[in-house]
């Protein structure tokens, strides 16, 4: 037994630094482009007056001390304490600015973020659990702005310092120069070798925190479960064992950084030694002033200084890819349920709409010939037809997977038929926006959720601009006035993370209020009376049968007894109507309808006697 999970991982299999990666990446990065312009020019300030202390200490030895002359020493010192205080500055700006490019990266990448899970259609988030999209939302996002903020700067820094480097020596002393070049190759075979190898578990590493994360998300959402199952012991054994795990793999990637800077500072010392031996007999010969070797000493210093951190910077690119492979993985993820060129041209998108283009939906619905399967090796529905009229009252009935709720995420365009056509109003309606259509839709789950704050807010997501008259208007055709006004605060209540603080049932009546407040033309309800007690039903069913006047509606069916009024009862089986008509139609039939209706009639008759037995 494991701790559940919705989905797999991706698996990502570049071994090297993948080029197509890091250009998407840098197209997202330049957005801050002026920032980043900015940053350049204080790194490269910064650069020169990092380069110009060992030009300047030079000049020091050579003269005031190699020669004894203290002509200059006043305005050497004056321009030493200016050169100080100018690398301060740079410095400071330098980080000001680095600072500034990773929030604002972080934010503009957790915005793009949202933007795409709101756009995203209802495949994805059937196989992809909370958890994954909370680890790239959060620990991979900062671990990129934190990365790239810096590496591009950094790098630029060390690029400018090794080139300038590169020509002062060339200019002094070629010679010289040689200790320091023969070690270049080295270093590059080095990164090869560590590159792939800190990659991989760099991956690891990431796969593993999603794995925790996700653990957290289901461990708090499933918090009652847990302990009314006492289950609390196994699922904190899994949850340690998956933070052992990870914290064996990071420990394994940071080894690796580990020891590879090291490695590489070990390398430069022997070039740096190598030039002290040089450079020491040169002087003692008189070819070399001590300026001069303390000079290329300094210089080697600061040449390999912007070596190591160039291959930090790969140890910490590999972190870097392995976290934008997962970004980028759901950035780039296309929606299956997307509007035309045309259509966004008309009626705008789901952030950006154009209400003053949306037409009235009247209310007129036909399946035709559809086709739809979530797994080709599975076909849920094949060539279906239905015709439902404005105003009408269909209900849905079936065996559970049978294609009820299929059928009504079809007509909510969750999903889009995989052949056929679903038309509205006699046009098909994918040439009108899912804008269009969830603005004159009102749907209700069988399991409602409520987002935190208070019942009034909540109700209110249906209609953003209504007003306090109309939500208490709607409470009351759904029978929940009077149990909000029994709360502390009434309308202003909190009703807790996820509706936490109310029943089921008065989380139902909510939802149901918040479907109704926008006057929908067209009404889904997927089994919303399963999960609640009779009372409530009875409650619901009255509201239904107000709200349903001169409405289309479509009614996903689990207790039989609330759909006895409507106009037109479907008994579906395996993606085919079996049977279609009235209550009492279907009754006369005494085919699937009459058995699963008195079967359930009888087991409610049962359930009634026995709990009236025990009082």
């Amino acid at each position: 037994m494991s701790l559940p999970s919705t989905n797999q991982e991706e698996v990502f299999q570049a071994e090297h630094l993948d080029l197509n990666l890091w250009k998407q990446m840098f197209k997202l990065i330049w957005v801050h482009k002026k920032k980043l312009l900015t940053a350049f020019v204080f790194s490269i300030f910064g650069a020169v007056g990092d380069i110009s202390f060992p030009l300047l200490n030079r000049y020091a030895i050579d003269t005031f001390i190699g020669k004894k002359d203290l002509t200059n020493l006043v305005g050497f010192s004056i321009l030493y304490v200016f050169m100080v205080i100018f690398f301060a500055f740079m410095i400071y700006l330098f980080i000001h600015i680095c600072g500034q490019i990773e929030m604002d990266l972080a934010y503009d990448l957790r915005r793009r973020m949202m933007n795409k899970l709101q756009t995203l259609d209802f495949s994805y988030y059937d196989v992809t659990s909370s958890g994954w999209i909370l680890s790239r939302a959060t620990s991979d996002i900062a671990r990129i702005s934190e990365i790239f903020s810096w590496a591009l700067v950094d790098t630029l820094w060390g690029v400018v310092m090794l080139v300038s480097i590169f020509i002062i020596l060339t200019i002094i002393n070629f010679q010289m120069l040689l200790w320091i070049l023969i070690i270049v190759p080295i270093l590059i075979a080095v990164t090869r070798f560590f590159q792939k190898r800190i990659l991989k578990n760099w991956r690891d590493v990431r796969f593993q925190n999603s794995q925790i994360t996700a653990g957290f998300s289901e461990g708090i959402l499933g918090a009652k479960t847990t302990k009314t199952m006492s289950l609390e012991e196994l699922h904190y054994s899994q949850f340690t064992n998956l933070t052992n795990l990870m914290g064996k793999k990071s420990k394994r990637a940071s080894y690796l950084s580990a020891f590879y800077g090291p490695f590489i500072s070990l390398i430069a010392s022997i070039s740096l030694g190598l030039i002290l031996a040089d450079g020491g007999h040169q002087v003692l010969q008189g070819a070399m002033s001590i300026g001069t070797m303390m000079l290329f000493v300094n210089y080697a210093q600061q040449f390999f200084q912007p070596m190591r951190q160039i291959a930090g910077l790969i140890s910490e690119l590999q972190m870097a890819q392995a976290s934008s492979e997962r970004v980028l993985s759901l950035l780039n993820r296309e929606e299956k349920v997307v509007d035309s060129s045309e259509v966004v041209e008309k009626y705008g998108t789901i952030l950006e709409p154009k209400p003053e283009n949306y037409e009235p939906l009247y209310g007129d619905i036909e399946f035709r010939n559809v086709g739809f399967y979530y797994n080709p090796n599975e076909i849920i529905l094949d060539n279906f037809n239905l015709t439902v009229r404005k105003g009408q009252s269909v209900a849905l009935v079936g065996e559970t997977g049978s294609g009820k709720s299929t059928l009504a995420n079809l007509i909510c365009r969750f999903y889009e038929p995989t052949s056929g056509q679903i038309l509205i109003d006699g046009k098909d309606y994918k040439e009108r926006s899912l804008g269009w259509l969830h603005s004159n839709l009102g749907y209700v789950l069988q399991s409602p959720h409520l987002f935190s704050g208070t019942i009034a807010e909540n109700i209110r997501f249906g209609k953003l601009d209504a007003s306090m008259d109309e939500v208490i208007a709607v409470a009351k055709l759904v029978h929940a006035h009077e149990f909000i006004m029994n709360q502390d605060n009434g309308y202003e209540s909190e009703v807790g993370e996820g509706g936490s603080k109310l029943s089921t049932g008065q989380k139902q009546l909510i939802s149901f209020a918040r479907a109704l407040i926008n006057n929908p033309a067209l009404i889904v309800l997927d089994e919303a009376t399963a999960s609640i007690d009779t009372q409530t039903e009875q409650y619901i069913q009255d509201a239904i049968d107000i709200l349903l006047q001169d409405r289309t509606s479509i009614v996903v069916a689990h207790r039989l007894s609330t759909i006895v009024k409507s106009d037109i009862i479907c008994v579906i089986d395996k993606g085919v109507i079996i049977e279609q008509g009235t209550h009492q139609e279907l009754l006369d039939l005494k085919g699937q309808y009459y058995n699963l209706y008195t079967n359930q009639f009888n087991q409610e008759k049962e359930n009634h006697l026995l709990k009236k037995s025990m009082v």
